[in-house]
């Protein structure tokens, strides 16, 4: 009798310890990802006699961007974390096309930009040289949200800093303004602009 019960008792423990190692398998794989020093958002654009670029450079808020893979199984990752710029910091290196841009923006009426990460396509390897990965962000521009899809370059330099550069086209309408034109209509700044943002990170979990 006794055999008996120290064999059920070993059962008992080999099938708790086979669902604790399940549901550790199972668990959310957590990271974040601080924002350091030296992030830059650059927007170029053209009107029908140039071209533009602007640029908020030297981002260095402290956020934190987590990075959470739900199960092993998962493909895509959820990010959670938001970068918000201010609109009067665009530098169109020309006054009247700076003055003009942050105009056009309402930068007096919705001061900040905001960047909402939402997810990646995959979990990224973080090797030396660039990888393409797709993820999903909010825009927040003059009080219009828009989800896009956004087109990521990301790796590690010697370091350790981990690059996330991130570009998309979008449209001065997507968030209802108006391009900005001079002389009467004869210099008409074009519809579509492209977004670059460059953020440098660092892991936390290290």
């Amino acid at each position: 009798m006794p055999c008996k019960k120290i064999f059920l008792v070993m059962i008992l423990m080999i099938s708790l310890s086979g669902l604790f190692s399940l549901s550790f398998l199972d668990a959310p794989k957590v990271t974040r990802w601080v924002i350091s020093k030296n992030g830059s958002l650059q927007v170029k654009g053209s009107t029908n006699v140039n071209t533009f670029s602007c640029v908020i450079s030297n981002y260095a808020t402290p956020d934190t961007i987590t990075v959470v893979k739900i199960k092993p199984s998962d493909t895509s990752i959820s990010l959670n974390g938001e970068i918000g710029l201010n609109v009067q910091n665009f530098d169109c290196h020309h006054p009247m096309m700076t003055a003009d841009l942050r105009k056009t923006l309402k930068a007096k009426e919705f001061p900040k930009l905001y960047i909402r990460f939402i997810n990646l396509s995959r979990l990224p390897v973080l090797l030396t040289h660039h990888e393409l990965i797709k993820g999903w962000v909010e825009i927040e521009l003059a009080n219009k949200t828009k989800l896009i899809q956004v087109d990521y370059k990301i790796y590690k330099d010697a370091q350790q800093i981990i690059h996330l550069i991130g570009n998309r086209n979008v449209n001065f309408t997507d968030f209802n303004l108006v391009p900005p034109r001079k002389l009467g209509g004869m210099i008409q700044t074009n519809n579509l602009l492209n977004i670059e943002f460059h953020l440098q990170l660092k892991n936390l979990n290290y």
